[in-house]
């Protein structure tokens, strides 16, 4: 692999985590604060997908699509929550899994039945159009350094919001103490249904962003669920700081492995069979990093403290 080649997959595999760390932030917050296994979450980045996609296209702006999408993907999580899953909060975990995989299968046939089977495209915005010089001859695309920015961005302010404001103290509190904070007299439900949404919105943040660069189809969120899991895991069940960490390994894990392992396997067998061992080996690289993590810290690398 040239180092060109290796630049681009890198930059690749930044941009992936960052998109992951958005779903997967939610995520984390949900099953650490609530003890809520969700697994429409994916859902959710889907709907927000649609949301952006559509609204781009009935305003002609990019910017208002995405601006309006955000309170609609809120809207569509809080909805969920005050219809299905607030009435799962005290079952067990096997319960939550089966009514959250039936929201799957509910959602994914209501954007067929709305939207049809056919992909959307979401236009790249002009201002974000072109690429920026990475190496003589080679460019990479100005809207996937944007998507980086944000994505990092949007993990700072994260950051500062659980770690600096009242509201984040309730959450962390929440995470490792839920029966003490509620008998001081917070409402529990109402910060379970705050985070719900927020995690909701993030989701269809990382939707509207990806779209651009993505086919939007129904089901589209399920292979980004899955990775999602192997962040929270990877990272510590409630933790932000290691959802980050975790969903930028896990980004460049997925997007350099698939690459290089072709690659590597040419200088001992055949291109034709290196190409398809490459590629199966290439898919089951995050789930040897989450085995060998797992191996030497159990509850992941930066566990919530409790």
């Amino acid at each position: 692999m040239s180092l060109g080649l290796l630049l681009v997959q890198g930059l690749n595999g930044l941009q992936f985590g960052v998109l992951l760390f958005l779903v997967a932030a939610g995520l984390t917050l949900v099953f650490g604060v609530m003890d809520f296994i969700n697994l429409a979450h994916g859902v959710q980045y889907m709907l927000g997908a649609y949301l952006g996609a559509s609204l781009a296209a009935l305003t002609g702006s990019f910017w208002l699509g995405l601006v309006l999408a955000l309170p609609a993907a809120l809207l569509c999580g809080l909805l969920l929550e005050w219809l299905v899953f607030r009435h799962l909060y005290d079952r067990d975990h096997l319960s939550q899994v089966l009514a959250t995989f039936g929201v799957i299968l509910f959602l994914n046939q209501a954007v067929r039945a709305i939207w049809g089977s056919a992909p959307l495209q979401m236009p790249v915005p002009p201002l974000l159009e072109g690429g920026i010089t990475l190496l003589p001859g080679l460019q990479y695309p100005v809207y996937r350094i944007a998507i980086l920015a944000a994505g990092l961005a949007t993990a700072g302010l994260l950051w500062l919001l659980v770690e600096r404001t009242r509201v984040g103290a309730l959450v962390r509190a929440g995470a490792t103490h839920a029966p003490m904070v509620a008998a001081l007299g917070v409402d529990i439900r109402r910060l379970f249904m705050l985070v719900f949404g927020f995690g909701a919105m993030l989701a269809g943040f990382a939707g509207v962003m990806a779209a651009p660069i993505l086919s939007v189809d129904p089901g589209m969120g399920d292979t980004v669920l899955i990775l999602a899991f192997v962040v929270i895991v990877i990272g510590g069940i409630g933790s932000v700081r290691g959802a980050f960490i975790a969903a930028l390994l896990v980004g460049l894990i997925e997007t350099i492995g698939r690459s290089l392992m072709p690659d590597l396997l040419r200088l001992v067998m055949a291109a034709s069979p290196a190409r398809q061992a490459g590629a199966a080996i290439g898919s089951m690289l995050v789930y040897i990093a989450m085995a060998l993590i797992l191996a030497v810290r159990p509850r992941g690398l930066f566990p919530v403290r409790g």
